[in-house]
């Protein structure tokens, strides 16, 4: 016979392993797992997950921007850290299944009879009685009783020296130990239901399959394949843009630094997309009529996919996410904000592009959006003084979001009015540098009665846009603001309307003003204008007079200054405009629109030069192309989870609301009948237990409730 000697090193192998499979398989591991996950989803749920990196370096700067994605806290579903706990909390949780299991199911079994007399009177719940049968009869008539009370039970006799005694064993309320398997079961189920319908599969054919994040432009068909899914990917989660008369079948599934293309087994073909408003101008129904077609068969299907009603072909489920312009065709009107440019008009495709040049200048100008309807609260501050114009920016946020913003909170009554038409686009100059425009087709009365254009801007997509708000002249045209503006730059005019204005608005039996008058005024128009500097700095408009005032007018006569100034400059102004109609050959400003187009014009005139750049677009025609956002998914876990919940209901409520009772009753025999020894334990203890077993004592020993 041969001995083998066990080394140190195995023995301490097997109590290590056995402490790792003990740490795996407690419910604490699987709890802390569980509270790292349930964090993890707080993050994934509060920051926005697999935006562009610029959006993060936008909103939070770079430093967190960098933080964010080297701990992948900008993609956590799919982070591998993320994907690992959950791999770890199924394994923790399947091994305490595997654990309790067996022995729960032993315990189901067992009925504990072998328990002795001496301990059932250390229970909590316990009492003692007579009964005048003998053991084996009480025994019976016991058990039927319990029985019918929907407890099972189990007899065993007893030789004792006092004779043949019979001990009675029940319980009920197994169900609640079956919870704690459905209960964590469930986990079990969810995650592995959630793996199955997340990034797992997706990461697996990158890290195995040869599969690459595309970052590039250019058309999806030129692609190359590493960029592609199959359409046998068994799961995944995508977007799909369908412009109307168009089709598609090739989903694009959007990573934190890239996108990949899966392809579908059918090819969506829509026919028509319908959206319906409510007055406030949200959405109130979009739904799409589509045609698939199956690739392989060339079998078509129509469908209508609606919000919370997705079609389902061949286990795939079409959902309607959201809508987008499917390549509107556009024509605007350019024009000049300085008297160096020229109007002309250009026309062009939402989502496209073209050259523009001013001088030696090349810009290109990138249409990026078209909206027909637009409807905004108009309740906003009304008169001069609700307009709140400051002239360090195009306009006040604060105003414009009164009168324009459906979504600003006010404690004024909405008046909510579809505004028309808008366009948005890009002016990217030679640099790669872009502003963002959004103009609005139509004239807005924002409640003063003077109409005026809303032109918008922005310098990144993450602020607001502001607004400059010139007026429309008497034919509801930018061109009489344009035209005052280009004068406004012009010397000979005006001089011209300085010495007209000097004329009219002085006494004729006092003709040495003239001059004086015409200075002033050719002042005034001179600072507004921004040709001569203020405190060593060049400005213009509102501020360039308040700087002036301020650097030259002692303060006490400041007030009396300012209103003769601006009294000034609005004469000037109204007569370098009817200058600048003559001129062109255009009829006066009529007399009724001449207060409000002016005053209206001296804060856009104010503000303009700060409109940087040197023409707009207004929307002059259109014509609209919707297309229809789908999100396409493949998800085999969902059944999966669906059964994962349906455990988890079923175990809570097992757990929560279901309580085990055992029962016993030792019956010993005496010379008029028998003893009977009662006790009941209960997983819980509560008063209902308490209450139960005092009805039990009353039901089978025949004691009052009350009794002690």
């Amino acid at each position: 016979m041969t001995t083998v000697a066990s080394s140190p090193e195995s023995e301490r192998g097997a109590p290590r392993g056995q402490a790792v499979m003990e740490l795996l398989s407690s419910m604490r591991f699987a709890i802390s797992l569980l509270t790292i996950i349930c964090i993890a989803s707080v993050i994934g749920t509060v920051l926005k997950q697999n935006e562009p990196v610029n959006n993060y370096i936008n909103q939070f700067g770079p430093f967190w921007a960098e933080v964010f994605s080297t701990l992948k806290l900008n993609a956590v579903y799919s982070a591998w850290w993320f994907l690992l706990i959950l791999a770890f909390l199924v394994v923790s949780t399947s091994l305490c299944i595997a654990r309790n299991t067996p022995k729960i199911l032993s315990d189901l079994k067992t009925y504990k009879e072998n328990i002795r007399e001496q301990s059932l009177k250390a229970f909590h719940n316990k009492a003692e009685g007579h009964l005048t049968e003998t053991p084996e009869a009480a025994a019976q008539r016991l058990g039927q009783l319990l029985a019918t009370g929907g407890w099972k039970v189990r007899l065993q006799s007893r030789d004792t020296a006092a004779g043949q005694g019979w001990m009675l064993a029940a319980k009920t309320g197994a169900a609640n130990k079956l919870g704690y398997i459905a209960a964590h079961s469930a986990i079990v189920l969810v995650c592995v239901g959630g793996l199955l319908d997340g990034d797992l599969m997706v990461r697996a054919q990158m890290w195995f399959g040869g599969k690459a994040i595309y970052n590039g432009g250019g058309m999806i068909a030129d692609v190359p394949e590493q960029h592609r899914l199959s359409e046998r990917n068994p799961a995944f989660r995508g977007n799909l843009m369908v412009a109307e008369g168009t089709a598609s079948g090739t989903a694009i599934l959007n990573q934190s630094n890239g996108i990949l293309l899966q392809e579908l087994p059918f090819v969506i073909e829509l026919k028509k997309f319908i959206v319906e408003y409510y007055s406030t101008g949200m959405p109130k129904l979009f739904a799409s009529d589509i045609i698939i077609h199956d690739k392989a068969t060339g079998e078509k299907k129509e469908a209508r996919v609606e919000v919370n009603h997705p079609a389902s072909f061949k286990g795939i489920e079409i959902y309607q996410s959201s809508f987008d312009d499917g390549g509107s065709s556009v024509q605007l009107q350019a024009m000049p904000m300085t008297a160096a440019t020229q109007a002309f008009v250009v026309d062009g495709t939402v989502g496209g592009s073209t050259e523009l040049t001013n001088g030696a200048d090349k810009m290109t100008l990138e249409f990026t959006g078209l909206r027909v309807i637009n409807v905004e609260n108009m309740s906003g501050s009304e008169g001069p003084n609700g307009q709140g114009v400051d002239v360090r920016k195009v306009d006040l946020g604060s105003a414009i979001d009164q009168r324009l913003g459906s979504g600003h909170k006010t404690s004024k009554t909405k008046v909510l009015r579809n505004v028309g038409p808008s366009v948005s686009y890009k002016l990217r100059d030679a640099a790669g540098q872009a502003r963002e425009y959004n103009n609005y087709m139509l004239p807005v009365d924002a409640g003063d009665g003077v109409p005026v254009f809303l032109l918008g801007m922005r310098e990144t997509p993450s602020e607001p846009y502001r607004y400059l708000r010139p007026p429309a002249d008497e034919n509801g045209e930018l061109a009489g603001f344009v035209r005052l503006r280009a004068a406004l730059d012009t010397p000979a005019l005006r001089e011209r309307a300085v010495q007209r204005y000097a004329r009219q608005a002085v006494d004729p039996k006092r003709p040495e003003l003239t001059q004086q008058l015409a200075d002033s005024a050719a002042r005034a128009l001179g600072l507004f204008a921004g040709l001569e500097s203020v405190k060593d700095k060049k400005v213009a408009g509102l501020q360039a007079l308040a700087d002036f005032l301020e650097a030259n007018v002692p303060e006490a006569e400041r007030p009396r200054a300012g209103e003769m100034f601006v009294r000034i400059l609005n004469g000037a102004l109204l007569e370098l405009d009817a200058v600048a109609r003559e001129q062109a050959g255009v009829k006066p400003l009529p007399q009724d629109k001449q207060s409000g187009f002016m005053s209206q014009a001296l804060l856009a005139l104010s503000d303009a030069p700060f409109y940087p750049a040197p023409m707009t677009f207004l929307l002059k025609d259109f014509k609209q192309v919707q297309a229809s956002v789908f999100q396409v998914a493949r998800a085999p876990g969902q059944n999966v989870v669906y059964l994962g919940c349906f455990f988890l209901i079923l175990g809570v409520f097992a757990m929560l609301y279901v309580r085990e009772r055992r029962l016993w009753v030792w019956l010993s025999p005496q010379a008029d009948g028998s003893h009977a020894t009662m006790a009941m334990s209960s997983n819980r203890k509560t008063m209902d237990v308490d209450r139960e077993f005092n009805q039990l004592t009353a039901r089978l020993l025949g004691r009052s409730e009350n009794a002690k």
